[in-house]
């Protein structure tokens, strides 16, 4: 998809069964059509998709949040699964091209497949020529949790192989809204996590939103499901609100982390005001 000079491309790494100790399972997305009659989908655990945003103008190419990155480890027993490096071959790219890695937050289903074991087994940078972009309080509110083993609902913090990036001096760490390059915004949501951001990319009057956590997926523009997953919940509520707002002005297209099929979209509203993606016209 075209944004003025950005082409934008989800990288989707699949179908996922999320349960309620914050574990995944890889899933056939063909259980969806009877979803009313599984013993396990909605009562037991969650499905959603799991989708990073590659950002390019041609030049700079960017990757946001980095996914589970199952298979990229040497002798991985997901060597068949999608994920980021199999998705990036299809554009004509490596790794290697990769200059800026954004994470919203740090919950290992977004942060994990920053790192990887290689062929020595040793932990290294899954893109080596990037920058990992995160806010301060994101960092320093996930080693709190990770060394104080706190259990959340959901996907939780697993920080092992991200301190390799750390002593390598590889993250960024920001304070807020930031101008990363031009046309790419940082925006601090907080909410989900202390630390959370989103991203906003503009060239002219064409705007598209990736929107981590703080709106996952399109059942969650109108309903605040999210109240049990995210760490203050006014404040999400707060800022999703205004994000929605701004978005539905700018006509902004938005792209959804978690959705399983309307995966990005335009806004609009239906008759009783309520937010809905707009039907694509064949």
């Amino acid at each position: 998809m075209k944004i003025g000079r950005f082409t934008l491309e989800q990288l989707s790494e699949g179908f996922f069964e999320l349960f309620k100790d914050g574990t995944f399972s890889k899933m056939d997305p063909a259980r969806l059509n009877n979803a009313a009659e599984d013993p396990t989908l909605g009562r037991y655990s969650s499905a959603l998709g799991i989708d990073p945003l590659l950002i390019s103008d041609g030049t700079t190419h960017i990757v946001a949040d980095a996914g589970l990155g199952w298979g990229l480890d040497q002798k991985s027993l997901y060597n068949e699964t999608s994920n980021l490096i199999t998705n990036l071959e299809i554009f004509g790219l490596t790794p290697d091209d990769i200059s800026i890695v954004i994470l919203t937050h740090l919950h290992y289903d977004h942060a994990a497949g920053c790192t990887r074991v290689d062929s020595s087994f040793k932990t290294t940078p899954t893109f080596p020529n990037a920058r990992y972009v995160v806010q301060k309080k994101e960092w320093e509110f996930a080693l709190k949790e990770f060394q104080s083993k706190s259990e959340i609902s959901g996907a939780d913090y697993r920080l092992d192989e991200l301190f390799r990036l750390a002593a390598d001096e590889r993250f960024e760490f920001i304070d807020g809204n930031k101008t990363l390059t031009d046309g790419i915004d940082l925006i601090l949501t907080g909410g989900h996590t202390p630390g959370h951001q989103i991203v906003k990319i503009t060239d002219g009057i064409q705007m598209a939103y990736f929107l981590g956590d703080l709106i996952p997926t399109e059942h969650h523009l109108n309903h605040y499901a999210m109240k049990t997953l995210d760490f203050s919940p006014l404040e999400a509520k707060k800022s999703k609100t205004l994000i929605l707002r701004e978005a539905y002005r700018e006509q902004a297209q938005l792209f959804f982390y978690h959705s399983l099929f309307n995966k990005n979209g335009l806004l609009a509203k239906d008759r009783n005001r309520n937010y809905i993606l707009k039907e694509e016209r064949r």
